[in-house]
């Protein structure tokens, strides 16, 4: 077979993939102008907000963790600011049935309240109209100012009559943590309209992202990221989300996936011995995540990426929680290996798109309205 037979071989594996971590750049304050009231387009001005670099900074853009070489824009674009690329570079080539788009803007991360609020419905109208709109394929996260939560079950509210819309989206660290109560007004909501939580790796950098203070480089930020899942998972399960809302599911996006078995063996060992204070927690850590957590694919963060996965799945006792994501454009697999090649058909077709249709109903509804019009 020569090697352009064997790449496409390779991709064809794909098709009919379900991308559950796709990342579209704003590529500038301006697009979101029409998108916000006349007293937020004139702050713009009056306070200079369009001098703001609004990319978070967990993806610095010239970092090279940040774009695959071959998805690159050029210097003078974001890499993910085009509908273009994204096609030709994940959609197309992997003949991918849906994709998730989770917008990793600073619309979430204002200080000021109003402000992230109307940034973050600029935001979710801008991904309608420039994404969902121009490609049947492209289903999105709601973004919400989670910081408040008032405000944040409006803009879910105002968004979730277009079922497009298939999840909301949090950062993994922001101003508490997740389990506290103070969101689960987000939590009933999500649980009523069948949404789920998507929690990406992220900051809102009001606290130290590491528990021992600030660290001096990106490497430390980026590696401190799956201990923060580890501790917000953890939060929700202890303070009872799980317990209280039993139809929730949340989705870890980006989190790497090797701490999970530590984590797991920990939480149930520790849950046995001191359990007595979390009364509502009635089963083990690890039956509530097999229940009620998903984890995005990449990056997988093992040298043996087909023995971490097996491993995992054994460990936890299911192969429905992880699903399919390239993470587009960061960098983390060379060529079209997103999922190690020789993981079994089964396993392999759980991840690809059957995880993904049992954890997100709206995508599994509207596979259903297709499968009808085929």
């Amino acid at each position: 077979m020569t090697g352009n037979a064997a790449s496409a071989d390779r991709v064809s594996r794909y098709a009919g993939a379900i991308d559950c971590d796709l990342h579209p750049a704003v590529p500038g304050m301006n697009v979101l102008l029409p998108y916000l009231d006349d007293y937020w387009r004139e702050m713009i001005t009056v306070r200079a907000l369009d001098r703001l670099n609004l990319s978070l900074t967990s993806y610095p853009q010239n970092a090279p963790l940040s774009c695959r070489p071959d998805w690159t824009l050029g210097e003078a674009n974001k890499p993910g600011s085009s509908l273009r690329a994204m096609q030709d570079h994940v959609l197309d080539r992997y003949q991918a049935r849906y994709g998730i788009l989770n917008c990793l803007y600073g619309a979430q991360v204002f200080h000021s309240e109003d402000m992230a609020a109307a940034f973050c419905r600029a935001t979710n109208d801008w991904i309608r109209d420039e994404w969902l709109n121009r490609d049947p394929r492209l289903r999105a996260s709601i973004v919400i100012p989670a910081h408040n939560t008032e405000l944040a079950v409006a803009e879910v509210e105002r968004r979730a009559d277009d079922f497009r819309f298939v999840q909301i989206m949090m950062l993994v660290s922001g101003e508490l943590t997740l389990g506290r109560r103070q969101h689960w007004p987000i939590y009933r909501l999500a649980e009523r309209l069948g949404l789920p939580i998507g929690v990406h790796a992220g900051s809102a950098y009001r606290y130290a992202p590491t528990p021992v203070g600030w660290p001096s480089h990106f490497v430390e930020d980026y590696i401190a990221q799956s201990a923060a899942f580890e501790n917000q998972l953890q939060s929700m399960i202890a303070e009872g989300v799980f317990a209280k809302f039993p139809d929730l599911k949340v989705v870890a996006i980006e989190s790497g996936l090797t701490w999970l078995s530590g984590f797991i063996w920990r939480a149930d060992k520790t849950w046995k011995g001191v359990r007595a204070e979390v009364p509502w927690v009635t089963r083990a850590p690890s039956e509530i995540v097999r229940d009620h957590v998903r984890f995005t694919v990449q990056p997988i963060d093992a040298a043996d990426e087909r023995e971490a996965i097996a491993r995992l799945v054994d460990h936890v006792k299911s192969d429905s929680l992880f699903l399919f994501s390239t993470d587009y454009p960061h960098w983390q697999f060379d060529g079209d290996s997103a999922l190690p090649q020789d993981l079994p058909a089964d396993l392999f077709r759980k991840i690809l798109s059957e995880n993904a249709l049992a954890t997100y109903p709206r995508l599994a509804k509207a596979n259903q309205t297709m499968e009808i019009a085929l």
